[in-house]
C-alpha cells in the first residue's frame, strides 16, 4: 500500500555555496547516484525557492531546497505497542524492535509515532529508539510537559537504563566508558556517528550482569544522549552488540557494512525510565519487560 508521499525541506548553508544543485543533490543523499536524481529533476519532484529545478543551478545562500518525494511502498515494520504509563500530560510505550520512533530511513507511516498518533493525536517523543532497539519511548501530551522533559533529558534528574547484549566476554565487572561521539566519514553512506576523539563527551556506565564464553550481557546507564550511544561506546571498548551491522571492536564503523545501518540483528533494550512528574512532582519509575526473544538468545549463549 503506497503511503502519501513527502517533502524533504532544507535550506542551502555557506558551504555549499557555488555548488551545482545535482552535484549537492548526489553528494548530500548518497543512497542515489547522479543519474537517478537527474531522473528526479527530470520528473519535476526538486524544487529550489519553489521554481522546479533542472539540477544545473547554481547554489546560494539560504535558498530553499525541497525534494517532493512521489508516494512508495514502506517496508513492513510491526504496528504494536505497549502502554506503560499515561495520564494527561504524559504516555510511555514499550517499543518493539523492528519499528521506528520517527520517519526517516524509507519510513513514513510505518513508525511509532504514526502508529502512536492514530491513538493520541496530541502526543509526541520526547526521544527516540533506533529502529532495531526495543523498550521505552516517553511522550509529552502537553507543550510544559515537552519543554520540562526536553530541559532535563540529559541530567541526572531522569535515569535511563538499558540492557545490551555484546560480543565477548568482559574482563571487568564494571566499566566508565568517555569515549567522544562524532560524524565520521563513510565510503558507503557520505557519514555516521562513531568513535570520534573531536567528538562531543559523552559518558556511559556498564555494568556485567552475565556472561558467557563469547559475549557478555551489560547494563549500561546513560549520562549523556548522543546518536548510537550504547553501541558506539561498547564497540569503543572491545565490545560491540552481537549481531550489529554498523559499528565494529573500535566504535568505528565497518568498512564492508553486512547490511543497512539501520538493519537489526542486535538486541539492545531500554528497560528502566526514572524521573519526576514534569507537572505533579510525583516519582515515576516506568520498566519494559526484557523481549523473550533477547533472553532466549542470552541462555542460549551460556554453556549447560
Amino acid at each position: 500500500m503506497l503511503n502519501r508521499g513527502y517533502a524533504y525541506t532544507s535550506i542551502i548553508s555557506s558551504k555549499y555555496h557555488g555548488q551545482t544543485l545535482l552535484s549537492h543533490l548526489a553528494s548530500l543523499y548518497p543512497h542515489s547516484t547522479p543519474q537517478a536524481w537527474q531522473q528526479k529533476l527530470s520528473n519535476g519532484e526538486v524544487t529550489l525557492n519553489g521554481v522546479t529545478a533542472t539540477g544545473r543551478e547554481p547554489l546560494t545562500l539560504d535558498q530553499t531546497l525541497v525534494w517532493n518525494r512521489p508516494p512508495w511502498i514502506e517496508p513492513d515494520a510491526p504496528q504494536h505497542f505497549e502502554v506503560l504509563f499515561e495520564d494527561s500530560h504524559l504516555l510511555a510505550v514499550n517499543k518493539p524492535s523492528g519499528l521506528p520512533t520517527l520517519p526517516g530511513g524509507g519510513f513514513m507511516e510505518n513508525t511509532l509515532l504514526r502508529c502512536v498518533q492514530r491513538r493520541t493525536p496530541n502526543a509526541n517523543p520526547v526521544h527516540r529508539l533506533g529502529r532495531a532497539t526495543t523498550g521505552i519511548v516517553l511522550f509529552a501530551k502537553t507543550p510544559q510537559s515537552a519543554s520540562h522533559l526536553f530541559a532535563n533529558w540529559n541530567t541526572p534528574k531522569i535515569q535511563k537504563i538499558y540492557r545490551a547484549l555484546a560480543q565477548n566476554r568482559a574482563q571487568r565487572d564494571a566499566y566508565e566508558i568517555l569515549t567522544p561521539i562524532g560524524l565520521v566519514p563513510h565510503p558507503l553512506i557520505g557519514s555516521v556517528w562513531a568513535a570520534n576523539a573531536s567528538g562531543k563527551p559523552s559518558k556511559s556506565q556498564a555494568k556485567v550482569l552475565s556472561r558467557s564464553a563469547s559475549t557478555t550481557t551489560f547494563e549500561v546507564s546513560l549520562s549523556s544522549g548522543r546518536p548510537h550511544q550504547i553501541r558506539i561506546h561498547l564497540a569503543s571498548i572491545g565490545h560491540p552488540l552481537v549481531g550489529d551491522p554498523l559499528y565494529g571492536v573500535t566504535g568505528q564503523p565497518l568498512e564492508n557494512l553486512p547490511g543497512l545501518p539501520g538493519d537489526g540483528g542486535y538486541f539492545l533494550h531500554a528497560q528502566f525510565l526514572k524521573f519526576h512528574h514534569p507537572i505533579t512532582g510525583e516519582p515515576i519509575n516506568l520498566e519494559a519487560a526484557v523481549p523473550s526473544e533477547f533472553l532466549a538468545t542470552v541462555l542460549a549463549a551460556v554453556p549447560t
